[in-house]
């Protein structure tokens, strides 16, 4: 074994200061094991040693929460004795390194966080960020660094290809999600995973150690050298564009198939009692499952190192503690019953292997060939790890607040090539590239597929319906974190509203810089303190996530991006609204109104995605929001939705109201005539990004009770068109303002992310 040195100590990403803890813990130098333990479970990515002080703020019970941050998903009551479970995670830089691998092993790490906990995994998202792909992107031009187009369609078609690859082999459907494009994204990808299960309320098992003699049983695939500090190199470090093939080592390789049995072989040996506790080997593998599981509960695992099944010689204590192969389980069973787990994995064609014992120390202790090579302290390793009250600085504000472009008048023609330029803008367009390759219907639970605003799958055992939603805008937080945090929860609820469910419950996926600078700090306070304020207002309270730090290449960081999943209740799912038109002759309204007044609008105008892509710049700041009247909006659409009187339901959001009005022609291509406010610049009306406004279609003999239901919630509910023909018509002062035909509208829509990614040439 090498000598413990200063050098060596450095490479594990371990501080001097933090090396010199290790010493008072032990009374000792550790050994060369020992050393790759601290620092796996110090990591950022395990220890959470930075953000841990901030996350304290957010809201994390309610009636509904049954397990909250803490375990390895949330646990929410649906009712009727039934939970669901759910949680999202991360595996940024595991996917540029070798984005396939990388994709496929962030899907199967989150589907094990689900079913470790006796729930069967129904539905998979993901929300992904790439560099962009076609060349003219924003941020592409002459003055910004040099886009390198043809890796960000292969990062694209190597994560899109993982993600299929491992949810369909298991499955699992991918049900929705959201797909941006953005420059800062280019030598980072982010590519986040959430994953639903559901259980009955009282089969839920935890990942906890106890009772001292229990065996310690190892099971699923055989150990190898995959993934070596996948969480401390990998996820705890800024990386260059040179690490793409020097850490491909430190990549997972995963099996789908070997999970599904896996999944199979744990809800089986859960049914038969006796089972005590169970815990996924994720980041830092054996190391992380058998110091947690015995911190829970304030006993110990000691455990013999020969007896973990291995798919390659000469492995060491070092590398066997330390990997992160895939498709692996560490449970607890009862002493005296463990033949009924053994049986089981047997059945199932799995290893399942007695590698030791709960012992009443509170210790880790790891044996090779009956010699100790690491003894520490369980609550060192967890929830004694080192917490830092990182300095934050607010940065310098370096993009200006008011348009650096000049916003003259648009004539009509210019509106209707903007919003055709808007509609096949990557970030907006149709991801139907990407959805195809998914299995959407696998289980035959989906309700509403990807594309619309959230998911809807169906509860076959109860009638009711769990909708689901990714958002987040990380240009918003960029321009003023608190706004585009508070932003990104509404967002992510109301998109749950327009089905008819009831927002429950959230889990987060925070990607950020790297967590030494104290810009990045003060950008991660202030999103805290954004989600915080709208997850109050909105009695949505976090059950778990993730955060994701160090998202910097060559020192130049992604922006501030918080992914917030959002799950809600339908009651009797067939009582849900769509996006698309559903009839011709009905009444267009939109619930809610803009916030921001005429003077907002200059500077308000600049975060949205008409600006970037149309006007190719970036300033101001993102729209405010009234999180009570929210609150307001998405209530009163809920009712009228359970009170069918909605026929459609589309969020307003990017792009603004000419981009939701054309995606909800497109479903079955039924078009719109619609009235502008006279007194409004076109483009505000048009494509300003204002919350708290939905779309919604009513017949119009309906509109009177629209308009008492509204009222009751003191919102407006204003008629702006009619829907019809096959053309989407704009009216501004009583004249034709544009006038496009549907097929002109989605041939963009449609056809540009395929045609980037496959370089199609037209």
């Amino acid at each position: 074994m090498p000598a413990i040195t200063a050098e060596l100590v450095e490479q594990h990403n371990l501080a001097p200061e933090e090396y010199q803890k290790i010493l008072e813990i032990l009374g000792r130098e550790p050994t060369f094991t020992e050393l790759g333990i601290f620092s796996v479970m110090w990591s950022e990515h395990c220890s959470y040693k930075s953000s841990r002080p901030h996350l304290k703020r957010l809201p994390t019970r309610s009636p509904a929460v049954v397990q909250g941050p803490g375990e390895n998903a949330g646990v929410v009551d649906i009712g009727h004795g039934w939970v669901c479970v759910f949680k999202i995670e991360s595996h940024n830089h595991p996917s540029f390194v070798e984005p396939f691998q990388g994709a496929a092993t962030g899907v199967g790490g989150i589907l094990r966080d689900i079913f470790t906990m006796g729930a069967r995994p129904i539905a998979v998202m993901d929300s992904l960020r790439f560099g962009p792909v076609t060349e003219s992107a924003p941020g592409s031009g002459p003055s910004a660094k040099p886009m390198d187009f043809s890796l960000n369609r292969r990062i694209l078609r190597g994560v899109v290809s993982g993600i299929a690859h491992y949810g369909n082999c298991f499955g699992v459907p991918t049900v929705g999600g959201e797909t941006v494009f953005e420059p800062c994204y280019q030598n980072n990808p982010l590519v986040n995973v959430f994953a639903l299960g559901l259980a009955r309320q009282d089969q839920i098992f935890y990942a906890r150690a106890s009772g001292p003699g229990n065996p310690v049983i190892y099971v699923g695939a055989k150990t190898g050298r995959d993934g070596i500090h996948g969480a401390s190199l990998l996820a705890s470090s800024e990386f260059s564009e040179a690490d793409g093939q020097q850490k491909r080592p430190n990549v997972q390789v995963g099996d789908p198939f070997l999970e599904k049995l896996l999944l199979e072989a744990c809800l089986e040996a859960m049914q038969t009692g006796a089972i005590v506790g169970i815990q996924d080997m994720g980041a830092a593998g054996l190391t992380c499952s058998t110091c947690e599981m015995g911190g829970r509960t304030g006993s110990g695992i000691e455990m013999e190192l020969d007896r973990v099944p291995q798919r390659e010689t000469g492995m060491t204590p070092y590398e066997i503690m330390l990997s992160e192969s895939q498709e692996r389980m560490l449970l607890v069973a009862q002493r005296g019953r463990e033949q009924e787990v053994f049986d089981v994995f047997r059945k199932w064609g799995l290893d399942a292997v007695e590698i030791g014992t709960v012992i009443e120390q509170p210790v880790l202790r790891v044996k090779r060939h009956g010699e100790i090579v690491a003894e520490i302290p369980n609550q060192p390793l967890t929830d004694e790890a080192p917490v830092y009250q990182r300095p934050l600085a607010e940065p310098p504000r370096s993009i200006p607040l008011e348009p650096p472009v000049p916003l003259g008048p648009r004539t009509g023609k210019e509106l209707k090539d903007d919003l055709l330029k808007l509609l096949g803008a990557p970030t907006i367009a149709s991801k139907r590239w990407i959805y195809e390759q998914y299995d959407t219907m696998v289980r035959t639970n989906t309700v509403i597929r990807p594309g619309g605003d959230a998911a809807l799958l169906q509860i076959k055992e109860t009638g009711q319906g769990l909708a689901m939603s990714l958002d987040g805008n990380g240009r918003y937080c960029l321009l003023d974190p608190h706004r585009g945090a508070r932003l990104a929860v509404a967002e992510g609820a109301r998109n749950v509203s327009v089905t008819g469910a009831r927002p429950l419950a959230a889990t987060n996926c925070l990607n950020f810089g790297n967590p030494e600078k104290p810009e990045t700090m003060w950008q991660f306070h202030e999103v805290v303190e954004g989600m915080a304020e709208a997850c109050n207002a909105l009695s949505i309270p976090i059950t778990g996530g993730n955060v994701s730090f160090y998202n910097e290449t060559d020192g130049k960081s992604i922006y501030p991006t918080p992914v917030i999943g959002v799950v809600g209740l339908l009651e009797q799912v067939e009582n849900h609204a769509t996006v698309a038109f559903q009839n011709e002759g009905r009444a267009i309204l939109v619930l809610g109104t803009t916030q921001s007044s005429p003077d907002d609008f200059p500077i308000t105008f600049g975060s949205s995605q008409y600006a970037q892509t149309i006007l190719g710049a970036l300033w101001g700041l993102p729209p405010s929001i009234d999180l009570e009247y929210e609150g307001r909006v998405q209530a009163c659409c809920r009712q009228l939705i359970a009170e069918g009187l909605v026929e459609s339901a589309h969020d307003i959001s990017d792009g603004g109201l000419a981009v939701a009005l054309a995606e909800c022609c497109f479903g079955k291509g039924i078009g719109a005539i619609v009235e502008i406010p006279s007194e409004e610049d076109a483009r505000q009306s048009l494509f300003a990004e204002d919350p708290s406004r939905i779309l919604i279609t009513v017949a119009e003999d309906r509109l009177a009770e629209i308009s008492r239901i509204a009222g009751e919630y003191s919102i407006r509910a204003e008629k702006i068109g009619t829907t019809g023909n096959k053309i989407l018509i704009v009216y501004q002062r009583g004249r034709v303002l544009l006038e496009v035909p549907i097929r002109q509208l989605q041939l963009p829509y449609e056809t540009v992310l395929e045609m980037a990614v496959e370089k199609i040439v037209s």
